[in-house]
């Protein structure tokens, strides 16, 4: 994870939290000449030297200087964490190669991103000799135009997690590494500008993950060649590609990705309900993301959420969000009453599932649950009976204003009393704020307020001298 942190840290020139002041100084401090590389022993016999790291560092801390057999034997000269982040130091070659094996035993993450790499025999030298190497990121390296061979790929056959990204390899380049990999778990080809796919013959049962974002994949057909390629493809991340639309039938997609069990659909160019259907072919499909395609641009937020919760009855996350069983109960309800004007041909299939589960449900009932502040009240004063909308956020002195010009009284021999028809009482009002509590009037004095409640009748307030 660490590694993965590193890799898009590097790519988009953010601040690196897994590297410690030193490194970090000496990343801003180094320069490569821009006329020729530097080669990998190089840089590490710089970067990592006594007085760049002079003191051992706690576990978990920096730098890490290992010991015993598994170290490094020159430790004395150099203290090299099992981490080496070398991005952007204009690294070309490997340099002497029994160095390397004598420093790097106990690397198991290599960042060589933003360099000036172009051969993969260079490339070859360095991961050959370090024997534990998990991890080799070598994003934006020059090697679109570089050979791989079956007998150079030998050299990363313990690599489980390889990052490719805007590396422009060719897609044989991408094959030979999955058949000479025989544990390649995670696979990164993202801003590579792939617009098909070449299928391979020999598939990869080892990868899990394939992140190929940032490309320009419209046709499911070639999407489709992953499914043979990776037969145990647990995670397909293709945000921000132009994939139109899902086009294969429900039998064969279940074929198609037997055990895939999560799939980012960001930013991708489907526009029917359709597409969405068919995700539920996939069997063991349980996260989905789909922001950003066009077919939910024209619903509010919570639309979009609960029409597509309704529709993947087997997801459990959604956009990163877990879906609970309360949030599904509520999405299918609403699913059915949203299309409940529509014409029968016009029906999606999932309704009629959910029609044969919840029925044919009755639209809710439209109430505004919003306090009332406005109502009606009659004012009587003397012989006369005036129906007047009043605020019922005013206090008893606001309104005595108001019913200055109706009774022309001043406000100091104004008093005003609550007349409720049904209890037959009345009630002076005094200067406290009127304040309506539900949908009726009657009365009822406390200590701060009087609370309007109870009858459905117009009240009635008498003004007296």
């Amino acid at each position: 994870m660490s590694a993965l942190l590193d890799n898009i840290c590097d790519f988009w020139s953010l601040p690196n939290p897994n590297l410690d002041d030193g490194e970090a100084m000496w990343e801003g401090a180094m320069d490569p000449p821009e006329d020729e590389g530097r080669t990998f022993m190089e840089v590490i016999s710089e970067k990592y030297s006594p007085e760049n790291f002079p003191y051992r560092r706690g576990p978990g801390v920096g730098v890490v200087v290992p010991m015993g057999p598994q170290g490094s034997p020159m430790k004395d000269r150099l203290n090299l964490p099992s981490i080496l982040v070398l991005n952007g130091c204009g690294i070309s070659r490997a340099g002497d190669e029994a160095e390397i094996s004598a420093f790097c035993a106990h690397v198991v993450e290599l960042d060589l991103s933003n360099n000036k790499l172009q051969d993969w025999h260079e490339i070859s030298k360095i991961v050959s000799n370090i024997p534990n190497l998990d991890f080799l990121n070598l994003s934006s390296n020059p090697l679109s135009e570089s050979p791989l061979d079956a007998s150079c790929a030998e050299a990363f056959v313990r690599v489980r997690r390889l990052v490719l990204n805007n590396t422009h390899v060719s897609w044989e380049t991408v094959h030979t590494f999955t058949r000479e990999i025989p544990e390649l778990e995670e696979l990164f080809l993202c801003l590579n500008e792939y617009e098909a796919v070449t299928h391979s013959a020999v598939p990869c049962p080892s990868l899990r993950l394939l992140h190929i974002t940032d490309n320009n994949l419209q046709d499911w057909g070639e999407v489709r060649k992953f499914g043979a390629m990776f037969p145990c493809l647990d995670t397909l991340v293709m945000a921000n590609n132009s994939l139109a639309s899902i086009q294969d039938s429900g039998d064969a997609l279940h074929r198609l990705f037997p055990k895939l069990r999560s799939i980012n659909l960001h930013n991708s160019g489907l526009n029917r309900w359709e597409d969405i259907e068919k995700l539920n072919c996939f069997p063991m499909l349980e996260e989905v993301r789909l922001l950003g395609i066009p077919l939910l641009q024209t619903y509010t937020n919570s639309e979009r959420r609960s029409l597509t919760v309704a529709q993947l009855p087997s997801v459990s996350v959604l956009n990163g969000s877990k879906v609970t069983d309360e949030e599904r109960e509520d999405a299918e309800r609403f699913f059915i009453r949203y299309h409940l004007d529509r014409p029968e041909e016009e029906l999606p299939y999932r309704y009629h599932c959910l029609v044969t589960k919840y029925g044919k449900l009755a639209p809710l009932a439209d109430i505004d649950l919003r306090p009332r502040c406005r109502a009606k009240v009659e004012v009587r004063y003397e012989d006369r009976v005036e129906v007047l909308s009043i605020r019922l956020d005013q206090t008893v002195a606001e309104l005595k204003k108001q019913l200055r010009t109706v009774v022309q009284l001043s406000t100091n021999n104004m008093r005003l009393y609550y007349i409720d028809k049904e209890m037959e009482t009345s009630v002076k009002l005094r200067y406290f704020q009127i304040t309506l509590v539900s949908n009726c009037f009657s009365v009822k004095l406390t200590q701060k307020c009087v609370s309007l409640e109870g009858s459905t009748s117009t009240p009635q307030w008498e003004i007296r001298c």
